[in-house]
């Protein structure tokens, strides 16, 4: 299964919605797809959706993806990572009215260059990125972490599990008002 989030930001991210639903017959016509689309108006036709899911579910479906796909949110990248999966990024961009500003772009730029995540841009990047997931983690799992500024997958683990920790808790606090 591959598990797909784009996050709970009020623009739609309909760009990336729309080339999984076209690829999932193409490319990948044996695997369930799952996608939580958030305000995006694109409907899948090709693959499983909801709109939102519970905290809990999506810790779930990251942990039994055999692939996920995120968009370039901190919360939803460190989550994967803190699973010890090496997410394909596609941050939202500003040109095309996916977010405010590029800060999701420079993020990705970011852990791209320190090799922790694996990016595509653009849409026809996609496609071959999903294609030799597989070789591409590896190359990233296998890489040598003690280099200088690198961060090991366990200092990730440790940030990680600090934020979800406190997200959890948040959310829990948000659904359950005192």
């Amino acid at each position: 299964m591959i598990f797909v989030t784009v996050g709970t930001h009020e623009q739609g991210f309909n760009r990336l919605i729309q080339e999984l639903d076209r690829l999932k017959p193409i490319k990948f016509p044996d695997t369930d797809i799952f996608i939580q689309t958030g305000y995006s108006n694109y409907k899948p036709q090709n693959c499983l959706y909801k709109d939102f899911i519970r905290f809990d579910e999506m810790l779930k479906r990251i942990d039994s993806a055999e692939m996920v796909i995120t968009h370039g949110g901190t919360g939803s990248i460190m989550l994967v990572l803190y699973q010890q999966k090496i997410p394909i990024v596609v941050p939202r961009q500003r040109k095309y009215e996916e977010h405010i500003d590029n800060h999701q772009y420079i993020f990705c730029k970011m852990l791209e260059s320190r090799k922790k995540i694996i990016a595509a841009y653009e849409m026809e990047e996609l496609g071959p990125v999903m294609s030799n997931y597989s070789r591409l983690a590896h190359d990233i799992l296998s890489q040598d972490q003690s280099q200088p500024g690198n961060l090991s997958i366990a200092g990730l683990n440790e940030k990680a599990s600090v934020f979800s920790r406190r997200l959890n808790k948040r959310c829990i606090e948000l659904i359950n008002p005192k």
